[in-house]
């Protein structure tokens, strides 16, 4: 009973319980949360949009880590002690994100066991993410790459049919995310709608068929 219990909680509806320590507000596409470097002392839910995690190295290359959506944290490395921003958190379309300071946030997962079992499964699975993309840089194609991707933005396998991704998702971010060149996104992306696997509608949408490119040897 209590697994089901925490699979049926709702963060967004448990959040907007709180009535000191948290504040939302509206971000444009392309308005910067926060910025690498910055004190990190609140953690973020996206209420509603999409936001886009990149890094800078010294060089000053910069590489997206990660696009997050409705319903997903960041910003939860102040709750182990992480004193500044390790990344830059920016909205890549309207979207609607609320901050907890880390005090609030402490005592949420102090007080509610519902809460702290979610968040920590929810962290649990962004780090399962993580070593998967890692291998996925190893090992793998840029096509294959570019491919998995696509199916993961586009949630394969949780949508009965083909998903807009972004609406405006450019191939610059597409080639930050995989480690690659725009030119090359360019040609994985000409070859993927000229096979079927994706083709623009008001948006970018993800075929099921493009799975082949990815489980092929």
């Amino acid at each position: 009973m209590q697994n089901n219990a925490v699979l049926a909680f709702d963060p967004k509806a448990f959040l907007t319980k709180i009535d000191s320590g948290k504040t939302t507000r509206a971000y444009r596409n392309k308005q910067v949360v926060f910025s690498q470097g910055d004190a990190a002392n609140a953690v973020f839910f996206i209420e509603s949009g999409k936001v886009k995690l990149t890094v800078v190295s010294t060089r000053g290359k910069e590489a997206v880590i990660g696009v997050l959506e409705q319903g997903s944290f960041f910003g939860e490395g102040c709750l182990a002690g992480q004193p500044l921003r390790m990344a830059t958190a920016s909205a890549i379309q309207a979207s609607s994100i609320t901050r907890v300071v880390r005090s609030t946030m402490v005592g949420l997962l102090h007080r509610e066991p519902e809460f702290a079992e979610l968040f920590i499964a929810y962290l649990l699975s962004r780090n399962v993410r993580i070593e998967e993309d890692l291998v996925d840089q190893l090992f793998n194609s840029t096509e294959k790459r570019l491919a998995r991707i696509l199916l993961l933005l586009a949630h394969f396998g949780k949508e009965p049919r083909p998903e807009t991704v972004i609406p405006q998702i450019s191939q610059e971010t597409l080639a930050a995310m995989i480690g690659t060149t725009r030119s090359r996104v360019s040609h994985f992306m000409n070859r993927f709608r000229k096979l079927g696997f994706i083709h623009y509608n008001g948006g970018l949408q993800v075929h099921s068929g493009l799975l082949t490119v990815v489980l092929r040897d």
